[in-house]
């Protein structure tokens, strides 16, 4: 295991777990409780997603193995708790959500169908649900698995799934801190500050938690000693996504200035001075990786801290103190967010402002050192009066009137961030400011009596024009004056209160005292604050605060109005009761008016619409409970349904269709309010004014109903946004009334929208849910309307055209299962309501509609062959449901399309050989019921064709074409081969005239589709040797069979596969082949011919130009040279002769040039030839027990061939010897490869009739050749003691190929021959005699050519141990014995001694220029060498006769000499 780090480690833990799931999950468990649906959903998931995690085992998928590891365990914990029942109930909510949250979110990354729930988590039943919701309910489950997708890809945020998952449905939730104990030594007073801090923001977030602790180390409230505790409220998903938060613990110590000073002296006390700072980071328990309740240390030194529990809680206060009252009850602090939660419900009255003491810079003025300066912060009204407890410094104490800041010890800059919030009833805001003043403190308490306030600054909390104070930091003036006149406000309140004021008023802050200015001089001082309002009643934004403050001019109004929906989205929420009081008070204190009722409208459409923003979604309870429980217009039914009636009466006009759609798409909440303001008002008023209410409400239908059954393309949105939103009940009556009115106009609608619109699942919703409500009554009443305006036939044609398109291109996910599969179940009733029309209006001669019913052909096979409705895809537990909720929809339409077919009577022949497609397409569905039932046809089509034509080629041709591509794409198996044979043959040998030619066609298809299943078996194999073997055996069928569209098909996958592997030469050769199909002439291209987009040629002979081009640029790759200049020379004589294209023929024959001076001047690289057989029945059947020569690659050597060959079968077995294996071999079960070298023969073309540069025949020794030959010794009969040459034999094979290599592929099979040892003795002696012959040849043409390799040749061969090398022939192959047993091989042994004879004149002659040529040093050499020659002549002339060379021609190395020697022939008398 070693190198498999973590993946190791565990493993046998994992084989167990997998084990263990197996037996958990078994099929065989069905004992579930009927009363926890959900323990049965999260049964069947864990079965589903087991299967899953062993596959992802054994596709060694790491990373998703662990993920879907860790959600299994969870749901196996879960199902235990669940089934325990011993949670409470808010826990088992609690838990209910989290295991649905990991169900929805795991069968996502694991591409399973996505599962739509009510809002209590249970599985939503089709049937009960009407289909506008379950589009609804697909879109909502989609965005939250969407949104928890995209959050745990957030590494940096780092968020966790269930815990986001578990707030999803309440926005707020809260943090619960239980403050234990404070160690840590102070030695006085302290408070003890808590609050939460972003620390990326640098800025607090809430609001703090104050705990006052005395000097003895206990709470000063001992009544609370064991119960501090507070919640941290407000916080929502933004904060859940913050990157880090922080709990932060500030200790303030409250007496002495400085600790070290004596106690003796009279010193000051109550002073607020800074002590310690902790600081714990909590991300981990806000986003829920640390869940569990448990203590924390917030340290500020090693030995002393703040120990606290900590707890995530969801929902606002209210929720949580009735879920949790155990943890919140009244006595806990409550310290909320500084800033709004993400709802704010009506009630929830607010009016926060939260006042930050930032810095100040301080002049020390008169004294040595810097001042310690406080800051006392109050709040007075404009008469100067101290508004008393608005002051909160933090949650858990008391308000104040006034606060004191901390005091750093001479510090001439001060930085406190200290915040108190301020909170000041709504009627005094107006009227009341900030006051800061600022005194210098004492450390001795004499001293610091003395000390008066030397500066103040102040700022309002209302503008000028109206609105609250603005967020964000202030930099205030600094005014001095004398302490009695800094106490009176009117000294200071007519000056600016900032800097930025000042300057508006054309003044600069010079720190000189200005006149203009009354008795208050700016100081040099500095100070910032900084402010963050948090009001339900006091807005920032003016347009806004204009309709809030409407009374107060009137004039404004109609402006006002229209403002509003230019306010900020944000800023409207936060005072949503307020806005729609304001505009339902403007419309009934106008009852007698409409002057602003349109704009009141329009008004109250934008705020619905803005909650309807996804980003406002979660007001929607807000909304829903200010119409129950806050609004009170008891008028307003009359006003907005009068508005709604003109907008839908004048849909039509300029400028009201945009406003009407947004109308309708508030349609829901405007009905709302009509109906919550009549029970308002027959509360007061005792039904008073029914009967007008009823017919403004009939009026406002009849209205909408008019709008829906226009015409008008301007409308189309419109419509459909009422008919999702009015839902009327499906009486017969209503259901016909849409059908009549809408169905076709939304059907056109989705004909000519993209699938890129936004809108489109919408409106196939709608068509979805009309269908769907459509009884018989209504398909026949439909067809009977159209059928009045002689439109029937163009509305079935639109609907079959639109019904193939969203079949073929499904505006829904792949994972809305359930959407898509009663989409499916409608459309089928649909089509065959529609089916039944065309049989009883359009099947006559007179009515017979040809395009229309192609159209249904096409549809009905679409439907069957789509991909949603492949069972046999799906895993056996998707495939039950959908069998059990839906039955195979395929065969029931399946056996529709087959009855339609033989409806059709004399009209069939119409549809062949077109249909021929599409009824295979149906055919090869691997559905055997349906097979049986839809493979007939095709003899029917056989039978129809045959007695128009008295043949079915066209039939026979269209089969075949498309099988091709149907076998390819996937479809087709082995019992599809079977059943076709089977059922097609019964047929055709029943019939009396297509017994014979219906079986050979048969026949012919069933090879053809053992071929193609051959060739898809292996076609995404990696082995590309493997595919091309295939390709060319699909490839040579077509050709058998004159089907030249689809051998060129194949063709150009063979070419392809070449070049994908840089096989240029095979590429070349196999384009060979087509253009060989193509003439040199002007006949035009036929289509098929150029099946490639690059060839753009109108006749054959421009095709074939193009290919020469294209096939001469591979040869060259290939530095198949020869080949190109042969190709090049056809071409050139058609540019020459034929198109006197004379700049391309200039091209060309600079191109030829330049493959001459190739051939003679570049290198190329001799590949080795290799023999290889197969032998086993493990091979795949084009292989097997046969044996091929294989063309290497460059410079590749047999052992890298070898290697290249058992990478492709892994299991194969290298066999060790180079012989013919036995049976036992061939029929073994294994796999075994045989593979040796094998040496190419020689095939010189006649054309070299003289000698040719080596440069030019060596192309030849490794190309053109078919013939290839193998040598190994063998033993043949008793070993002879004295002569162990005797039946030691060479036995050579020669192996000759297919087609001459290299060709369309790197190998072919060959067939072998065995030779005898004498036809080798004849061989080599032949051999010989051409080498001595070549040497002498090279010596006379060049006389400086070294003499040694002519020194060792000769001597090799005249030696007295070899004596010419044929001493061992005479003894085999020249005794009588032999003559005796081989009379056959009389002419071959006086051959033999033929050439032996003429070894002596060629020796003789080498010897001589040997003897002109040796140096001094060697002539002893030469002598001995005469000698031993002369011994050997006379050995030879005396048994064989004597030859002399009376001609001496140059002879051709590659030639039989006797060829090319006139020579004489001397009888030696014994």
């Amino acid at each position: 295991m070693c190198g498999c780090g973590m993946w190791g480690h565990g493993l046998v833990e994992t084989v167990v777990v997998l084990i263990f799931s197996f037996f958990l999950f078994s099929q065989h468990e069905t004992v579930i409780p009927s009363e926890l649906p959900l323990i049965q959903e999260v049964t069947t998931t864990l079965r589903e997603w087991s299967v899953i995690w062993r596959q992802l085992y054994v596709q060694d998928n790491r990373e998703m193995f662990r993920s879907v590891r860790h959600m299994i365990y969870d749901l196996i914990e879960w199902r235990s708790q669940i089934l325990s029942g011993t949670l409470p109930q808010d826990e088992l909510k609690e838990l209910k959500k989290k295991v649905t949250a990991k169900i929805d979110y795991g069968n996502r990354i694991l591409d399973l169908d996505l599962v739509v729930r009510d809002e209590d988590g249970n599985i939503l039943d089709p049937e009960q649900t009407s289909t506008i919701s379950l589009f609804r309910a697909h879109e909502i489950a989609s965005k939250q698995v969407e949104e928890r997708l995209q959050e745990e890809k957030s590494q940096k945020q780092n968020i966790d799934i269930n815990r986001q998952a578990k707030f999803a449905a309440t926005p707020s939730f809260a943090l619960f801190v239980n403050l234990k104990n404070v160690v840590c030594k102070i030695g006085e007073d302290a408070e003890v500050l808590m609050s939460l801090y972003d620390p990326l923001e640098l800025k607090f977030i809430s609001e703090n938690y104050l705990v006052r602790w005395s000097s003895c180390g206990l709470p000063k409230d001992i009544d609370r000693l064991h119960n501090l505790r507070a919640v941290f409220t407000d916080l929502g998903s933004k904060d859940l996504k913050r990157e880090k938060i922080s709990f932060v613990c500030q200790i303030v110590r409250v007496g002495r200035m400085e600790l070290r000073d004596n106690n003796t002296r009279k010193l000051t006390s109550g002073l607020r001075r800074p002590f310690g700072v902790a600081v714990m980071d909590v991300t981990d328990i806000i986003n829920g990786k640390n869940k569990s309740q448990q203590f924390h240390n917030c340290g500020f030194f090693y030995t002393t801290g703040l120990w606290v529990t900590l707890k995530l809680l969801p929902g606002d206060i209210h929720q949580i103190r009735k879920e949790f009252p155990h943890l919140v009850d009244r006595s806990t602090a409550v310290a909320r967010k500084m800033g709004f939660p993400e709802i704010i419900m009506p009630g929830d009255v607010r009016n926060d402002i939260y006042v930050t003491l930032v810095q100040g810079d301080f002049d020390k003025g008169s004294k040595t050192t810097a001042k310690n300066v406080e800051v006392t912060v109050s709040v007075y009204d404009e008469d100067g009066k101290r508004l008393e407890s608005v002051i909160f410094p933090g949650a858990g104490d008391e308000a104040i009137s006034e606060y004191k800041s901390v005091i750093y010890y001479q510090v001439k800059q001060p930085r406190w961030f200290e915040t108190v919030k301020v909170a000041i009833p709504i009627e005094d805001v107006n009227r009341s400011h900030l006051r800061f003043t600022f005194r210098h403190r004492s450390s001795q308490d004499s001293k610091d009596k003395s000390e008066k306030i030397f500066a103040l600054a102040f700022v309002k909390l209302m503008r000028y024009d109206g609105t609250t104070l603005r967020d964000g930091e202030h930099d205030l003036i600094v005014y001095k004056a004398e302490a009695k006149k800094l106490e009176d406000a009117s000294t200071y309140l007519s000056l600016p209160s900032t800097k930025i004021e000042l300057e508006e008023k054309g003044h600069s802050a010079t720190g000189k005292s200005m006149q203009n200015l009354g008795s208050c001089t700016i100081s040099k001082d500095s100070f910032q604050i900084s402010t963050l309002v948090c009001s339900t009643k006091l807005t920032q934004n003016v347009d806004l605060l204009g309709l809030l403050k409407w009374r107060s001019n009137t004039s404004l109004l109609h402006q006002n109005l229209k403002q509003l929906m230019k306010v900020d989205g944000g800023e409207v929420v936060k005072f949503l009761q307020d806005t729609l009081d304001a505009l339902f008070n403007i419309m009934m204190e106008n009852s007698e008016s409409e002057t602003f009722d349109t704009l009141v409208f329009d008004a109250l459409v934008f705020i619905i619409g803005l909650i309807a923003d996804r980003k406002f979604q979660h007001f929607n309870p807000v909304l829903e409970t200010y119409i129950k429980k806050h609004f009170s217009a008891t008028l307003a039914y009359t006003k907005l349904t009068k508005v709604l009636k003109t907008y839908v009466d004048n849909a039509e006009k300029c400028g009201i269709t945009d406003q009407l759609f947004k109308a309708m798409k508030a349609l829901e909440y405007i009905f709302k309010f009509i109906v919550r303001s009549r029970i308002l008002f027959n509360q007061l008023y005792e039904n008073k004014g029914e009967a007008d209410f009823r017919e403004s409400l009939l009026q406002l239908f009849k209205s909408i109903n008019e709008m829906m059954s226009s015409n008008s393309d301007q409308t189309v949105i419109v419509k459909v946004c009422a008919f999702q939103i009015c839902t009327l009940g499906p009486t017969q009556r209503h259901v016909q009334i849409i059908m009549e009115n809408l169905l076709r106009t939304v059907n056109r609608t989705v004909i000519s929208m993209g699938r890129d619109s936004e809108l489109i699942g919408s409106f196939v919703a709608c068509m979805t849910a009309i269908l769907r409500q459509m009884e018989d009554y209504h398909y026949a009443h439909l067809i009977k309307t159209f059928g009045k305006m002689r439109s029937d036939v163009d509305f079935l044609m639109e609907t079959f055209i639109m019904f193939k398109n969203l079949i073929g291109k499904n505006v829904y996910p792949f994972d809305w299962v359930i959407m898509n599969m009663m989409q499916n179940k409608v459309f089928l009733r649909a089509i065959n309501q529609y089916a039944d029309m065309l049989n009883k209006k359009f099947l006559d001669q007179a009515n017979f509609e040809l395009q229309l019913w192609n159209n249904y052909f096409h549809l009905a096979v679409a439907f069957l062959t789509q991909e949603s409705l492949q069972l046999e895809n799906f895993s056996s537990a998707k495939r039950a449901k959908i069998l059990n909720k839906y039955g195979d929809m395929r065969r029931q339409i399946g056996f529709e399309i087959r009855d339609m077919w033989y409806n059709l009577g004399q009209h069939k022949i119409k549809f062949i050989p077109e249909m021929v497609g599409p009824i295979l397409e149906m055919t090869l569905i691997p559905e055997t019921e349906l097979r049986k039932a839809t493979i007939p046809i095709f003899f029917d089509m056989m039978q129809c064709e045959f007695h128009s034509t008295r043949s079915f080629q066209r039939f026979e041709n269209e089969i075949i074409t498309k099988l091709d591509h149907e076998v390819e794409g996937g479809r087709g198996d082995e019992q599809y081969k079977v059943l076709f044979d089977k059922i097609l043959l019964e047929h055709c040998r029943k019939h009396k005239y297509l017994a014979k030619s219906g079986e050979t066609f048969v026949k012919l298809v069933v090879r053809l589709m053992e071929r193609l299943l051959d060739y898809r078996t292996i076609m995404h194999d990696e082995n590309k040797e493997n595919r091309m073997s295939c390709t060319v055996n699909v490839l040579n069928f077509y050709k058998e069979i004159e089907r030249e569209e689809m051998y060129i098909r194949y063709l150009y996958k063979l070419c392809d596969l070449h070049k994908e592997c840089d096989n240029y030469t095979e590429a070349a050769y196999t384009l060979l082949l087509h253009a060989k199909l193509l003439k040199w002439s002007e006949e035009a291209c036929a289509a098929h011919l150029t099946q490639r987009d690059g060839y753009q040629a109108a006749t054959q002979g421009q095709l074939k130009d193009q290919l020469y081009q294209e096939i001469i640029h591979y040869f060259d790759k290939g530095k198949m040279w020869e080949e190109a200049i042969a190709l090049g020379k056809e071409l050139a004589e058609q540019y020459e002769n034929e198109m006197f294209d004379y700049e391309q023929l200039s091209e060309l024959l600079r191109k030829q040039a330049q493959f001459y001076e190739n051939i003679v001047k570049v290198i190329r690289p001799k590949p080795d030839y290799f023999a290889v057989g197969y032998y086993g029945q493990g091979f795949p059947t084009f292989i097997r027990n046969k044996v091929f020569i294989y063309r290497g690659k460059e410079y590749e050597r047999r052992e890298d061939f070898e290697a290249r060959l058992l990478t492709q079968f892994p299991n194969a077995e290298k066999m060790k010897t180079t012989s013919p294996p036995g049976d036992d071999i061939k029929t073994s079960s294994g796999q075994y490869i045989q593979c040796f070298t094998v040496k190419p023969k020689l095939d010189l073309p006649s054309k070299f009739h003289r000698p040719v540069s080596e440069q030019i025949v060596s192309f030849y020794r490794v190309n053109e050749v078919q013939r290839f030959e193998y040598s190994r010794p063998v033993r043949k009969g008793e070993k002879n003691p004295d002569n162990e040459f005797a039946n030691m034999w060479i036995e050579r094979t020669i192996y000759v190929t297919a087609y001459k290599l290299p060709g369309i592929l790197r190998w072919f099979e060959v067939k072998s021959v065995e030779i005898s040892p004498l036809e080798n003795a004849i061989e080599t002696m032949q051999l010989t005699n051409d080498k001595i012959n070549n040497m002498v040849q090279q010596h006379l043409s060049d006389p400086n050519l070294p003499i040694n390799p002519l020194s060792m040749l000769l001597n090799g061969i005249v030696d007295p141990a070899v004596m010419g090398g044929f001493a061992n022939y005479e003894k085999a192959f020249f005794t009588e014995k032999y003559m005796h047993e081989h009379p056959e091989d009389h002419d071959k042994i006086e051959k033999l001694k033929d050439l032996i004879a003429w070894q002596i004149p060629f020796l003789a002659e080498g010897i001589r220029i040997h003897g002109e040529k040796v140096t001094e040093a060697l002539r002893p050499f030469h002598e001995r060498m005469e000698a031993c020659f002369r011994q050997l002549k006379d050995k030879v002339e005396k048994q064989y006769g004597v030859r002399a060379i009376v001609s001496s021609l140059p002879i051709s190395p590659f030639h039989n000499s006797w060829n090319f020697l006139k020579v004489q022939q001397l009888t030696i008398p014994v």
